[in-house]
């Protein structure tokens, strides 16, 4: 018989009715279970629902403040209906999710995973706040883990700062959540090449856009599309307009489908990932597995997916690295071929059945 899952989770993405990664992976996860509940920030006054699986999404109704009482109210009311086997808790500062998680847990008897999908401000903070936020982990999640069942990381390097800062080694379970759809990744066809570079993500500080804007202006007539949206859109489409690459520079926004995606990326002829502190990302996977030579910052599953000069090329994220490192793939069409040919084998690691099934056994036998 199958069991029920409550996850904790800070991604509203779902509950706005966005297609992505948590969307994904909530549809491949609930063959696993009878019924999945999510409880997430506020999305809206309309929250999106799934109309053809049990996954069910509970936002809050009010702001972020809010967000301990809401988990501990609304988990109360379904666990008393449901009895979940195992809660999953997504566990980043300022931990609201990881306060309320616990709340709930004394008050149920409830057992909770805590999932540690990177530590903001690691390797290198970007901003004030990652620099805080990075304290505060390190001083509140050695505490945190205590009342937690374990901790699931998605990578190797996540877990070596965990057990550095004093979490025992044998608490925490490395578990990918950077799985490949294959079959769409094959189907999407050929596209003609309108850029030149291509980035996507989420428009934060850590993200590097600023760096990689940086280097697109010492580059004469190369084509930038950027690929997603946030609190920083503004301020680099400001940037590239001081820059004078405002006309070399396509902001595409957030694409409703993942095709959509896999589509636009393919119009370029080299991906660039410039984060600064990671987790995944999944995009740099996909695009190595669509054949595109991708140019990344050794952090989250860069290092390991990586060797450098073979399958991708590491890049210190500096400007005039980026810079020197797209001028040398955009001169060498070999290069990129034979780099990109290279890429594609990650369709053989990180194949979605293996990988979503390997972590539902995990929380299954929790």
């Amino acid at each position: 018989m199958k069991k029920n899952l409550l996850m904790i989770s800070g991604d509203r993405s779902v509950a706005a009715g966005k297609q992505g990664a948590f969307s994904q992976t909530l549809r491949e996860l609930s063959a696993y279970w009878e019924r999945i509940d999510v409880i997430c920030p506020f999305a809206g006054a309309e929250p999106h629902q799934f109309e053809d699986l049990p996954v069910y999404i509970h936002p809050s109704p009010r702001g972020l403040w809010y967000q301990p009482w809401w988990i501990l109210a609304k988990g109360r009311e379904l666990y008393t209906r449901h009895r979940h086997h195992i809660m999953t808790v997504h566990c980043y500062p300022p931990f609201y999710n990881s306060i309320g998680a616990g709340w709930l847990a004394r008050k149920t008897g409830l057992q909770y995973v805590l999932e540690v999908h990177h530590i903001v401000g690691y390797p290198h903070p970007a901003s004030l706040a990652e620099r805080i936020g990075r304290a505060l982990s390190r001083r509140f999640l050695p505490l945190l883990v205590q009342s937690a069942a374990g901790v699931r990381t998605v990578n190797a390097a996540v877990r070596s700062v965990l057990i550095a800062w004093g979490i025992a080694p044998d608490a925490i379970h490395i578990i990918s959540s950077m799985y490949l759809d294959t079959a769409l990744l094959r189907s999407v066809s050929v596209q003609q090449k309108r850029y030149d570079v291509a980035f996507c993500g989420r428009l934060v500080a850590n993200k590097g856009l600023m760096e990689l804007l940086q280097a697109v202006a010492t580059l004469p007539s190369v084509r930038l599309v950027v690929i997603g949206d946030g609190p920083l859109r503004s301020s680099a489409q400001k940037r590239a307009r001081a820059l004078g690459i405002v006309d070399r520079v396509d902001f595409a926004g957030w694409l409703p489908v993942p095709e959509d995606v896999l589509k636009t990326l393919l119009q370029a002829q080299v991906f660039v990932m410039n984060s600064r502190s990671e987790g995944g990302p999944r995009v740099l996977l996909e695009a190595m597995a669509l054949g595109m030579p991708c140019i990344a910052t050794p952090v989250g599953m860069a290092p390991e997916v990586i060797k450098d000069g073979y399958n991708g090329i590491l890049t210190t994220g500096a400007p005039d690295d980026l810079a020197r490192q797209i001028a040398r793939l955009l001169a060498d069409a070999p290069l990129r071929e034979r780099i990109g040919s290279a890429a594609r084998a990650v369709l053989d690691v990180y194949d979605r059945t293996e990988t979503v099934a390997a972590y539902a056994r995990y929380l299954q036998s929790v």
